[in-house]
């Protein structure tokens, strides 16, 4: 052992806010401002972000990694199945809600998750949460929406894409891949029912 340094005792071993490991997911949102008022209480500089998080990817993990470095504790606030239908169309969620939040509560960066559904008013999340730092991307506000926002938080950080392909770009580049592998198998297919149909002729 170095001299001048103590042994770490339990409780420096344990994360600073010790329910971060446990019950991450809070639907209720009585529950969710019980909690933001203890984390006041308790000194916490919070940080929310919200989105979709479908077919998640590096791109998503290296966001969060970065929003959560604005404060102590992070929030996400996740769209539900019919936002993101009503939003993207009906062939999306790729993943069903139930199990974006569950791999979003499995993200170390990550300390609560909450669902945002379709019917919530405007910015619900937001003036619930009056977070110290909002977390958002390009083109999820206008740079007005960005003005309006100021009032219920204590600054808006807009972050870039953190991945070169976003996962609309990836979706599509997949359904073009099997788009092109079904011409080709019913291509093959034709030929051959053809070239039997010619031999036999």
């Amino acid at each position: 052992m170095q001299r001048g340094r103590s042994p770490k005792t339990k409780e420096q071993d344990e994360p600073a806010f010790p329910w971060n490991s446990k019950g991450r997911f809070v639907k209720d949102r009585q529950k969710l401002a019980d909690i933001v008022s203890a984390l006041r209480t308790m000194g916490a500089k919070i940080v929310l972000t919200q989105g979709s998080f479908d077919f998640i990817h590096i791109g998503h993990f290296i966001y969060l990694e970065k929003a959560r470095a604005h404060g102590d504790v992070l929030i996400v606030g996740v769209d539900n199945d019919e936002k993101i239908r009503r939003r993207k169309g009906p062939d999306r969620p790729v993943v069903k809600e139930d199990e974006r939040v569950k791999m979003l509560t499995h993200v170390r960066h990550v300390d609560f998750v909450t669902l945002k559904n379709h019917d919530d008013p405007k910015w619900a999340l937001i003036k619930l949460v009056k977070p110290d730092v909002l977390i958002a991307t390009e083109e999820t506000y206008t740079p007005e929406q960005l003005k309006q926002l100021k009032k219920y938080c204590g600054s808006v950080v807009v972050l870039e894409p953190q991945a070169t392909t976003s996962t609309t770009a990836k979706l599509r580049r997949l359904n073009i891949g099997m788009s092109q592998k079904i011409k080709e198998a019913v291509t093959k297919s034709i030929n051959e029912t053809f070239e039997k149909l010619t031999n036999d002729a």
